[in-house]
């Protein structure tokens, strides 16, 4: 099968101008990418939450060469916050009657791609019903966005779905190393072939700028979902130490999630309430703005599959100061492209800060060549080239029936710093 002659059909929860974080932004940048490639992508997803067909019908658009069928939610009304598999499974009837109707208007996929879980069902079904291969790419699980405790009900519901996908796809993508050894250990051994692709990035979306002599007090960036697995609060309980060495210092902190009002409480109990803004969820434009005005971006998750905002850091010149976790230990080398850390440490996090704005001209240069790596690696026409060659060699396999996998019982951590 050559590259020009694949047909896609991509399925994903998210895609412009409905986003819900990178998710939703590695799907649209892989299928245009993709689609400059020459290959026939089509990608299916769905229309805002709490709209409805009378206001928000199915359309079926080209955009930027990529055909886009943007599905109507049903009138049954679940919400995604109280009953998340409900939501999802109807979000999947949509699509599977969507994806059925392509074959009454002659098109066919060679190959169906699901971007995680929340597509599981209705990928399968497309992938069996057209019986051509299915490659499912992985962006994270449930076990690691919750340190491995997975006790809860919806935990558990989401972990099996997951184990579902995993096993059943033909050909699995992740988009680091650790998070190809994470799935390997939750869900083999009996899965297909996985093919660690990192995510990319546009360089021409995000504008470079060297850094300024630092005027006044040091300002730190966070920017990210505010949630557990993103460390945050590490961050704001390395702040005091931070500011014993660099009085001043500050923290702006970009996004939205459903730690905030915990974070806002941890700032409080810390003693930084003044020395912490929370800006809210960001545009293009201003998180540019932010890493152009910020003298570091610290990045501290304690999980992190790939970490796309550090690259979109490194495209604006701001110096990364990160965690090791997942696929942020990639991205970044401590010493060479910025700082790093160990994950869960707020001391280890204050030290590599307070070493990062030690020397503004060290910080720049390390700035610098974290942005030169980028134009060699992490370019979406690589991801595209490298996506497309498994797309080349997937093949359906026998599907083996297996019993449901255990899921150990573990209870969830407690929400403070010290865990």
């Amino acid at each position: 099968m050559t590259t020009a002659a694949v047909k896609v059909l991509m399925v994903s929860w998210e895609y412009p101008p409905v986003v819900v974080g990178g998710l939703g932004r590695h799907v649209h940048h892989l299928a245009e990418a993709l689609a400059e490639l020459g290959v026939d992508v089509t990608v299916l997803t769905r229309q805002p939450s709490g709209t409805d067909e009378s206001t928000h019908p199915t359309t079926d658009t080209v955009v930027n060469g990529v055909r886009v069928i943007a599905v109507a939610e049903d009138q049954p009304m679940f919400d995604f916050g109280v009953d998340m598999m409900a939501w999802t499974l109807a979000m999947g009837h949509g699509f599977i009657r969507a994806g059925l109707r392509l074959l009454g208007r002659g098109w066919t996929p060679d190959v169906v791609h699901a971007h995680d879980w929340l597509v599981a069902h209705p990928s399968i079904a497309l992938a069996e019903h057209f019986g051509v291969p299915l490659v499912a790419t992985l962006h994270a699980t449930e076990a690691g966005r919750h340190s491995g405790w997975v006790a809860g009900h919806v935990n558990r519901q989401v972990h099996s779905v997951e184990s579902w996908l995993a096993n059943r796809a033909d050909a699995l993508i992740t988009c680091s190393a650790s998070m190809r050894d994470e799935v390997t250990e939750l869900f083999g051994p009996a899965l297909s072939p996985i093919t660690v692709i990192h995510n990319g990035i546009d360089v021409s979306a995000w504008t470079f700028a060297p850094r300024r002599a630092r005027s006044g007090a040091p300002r730190l960036l966070f920017a990210g979902r505010l949630e557990y697995e993103k460390g945050v609060q590490d961050l704001i309980a390395a702040l005091p130490s931070i500011r014993a060495e660099h009085p001043g210092t500050t923290v702006t902190i970009a996004g939205e999630g459903t730690q905030t009002d915990w974070l806002h409480e941890l700032t409080r109990t810390h003693d930084v309430v003044d020395s912490v803004r929370f800006a809210g969820r960001q545009d293009h434009d201003g998180l540019v703005g932010l890493m152009h005005s910020c003298d570091l971006i610290v990045l501290p998750s304690r999980y992190e599959p790939f970490g796309i905002v550090a690259l979109e850091a490194a495209a604006t010149g701001i110096p990364l100061v990160t965690s090791t976790a997942g696929g942020l230990g990639e991205a970044v080398t401590d010493g060479d492209t910025g700082w790093t850390f160990e994950p869960f440490d707020p001391v280890g996090l204050s030290v590599a800060v307070r070493d990062a704005l030690a020397d503004p001209s060290i910080a720049s240069a390390r700035a610098l060549r974290a942005a030169e790596r980028l134009t060699e690696e992490f370019t979406w026409r690589v991801v595209a080239q490298r996506t497309a060659a498994v797309y080349s060699s997937a093949q359906r396999r026998r599907i083996v029936a297996r019993p449901r996998p255990e899921i150990p019982l573990r209870p969830m951590p407690e929400r403070d710093p010290a865990n």
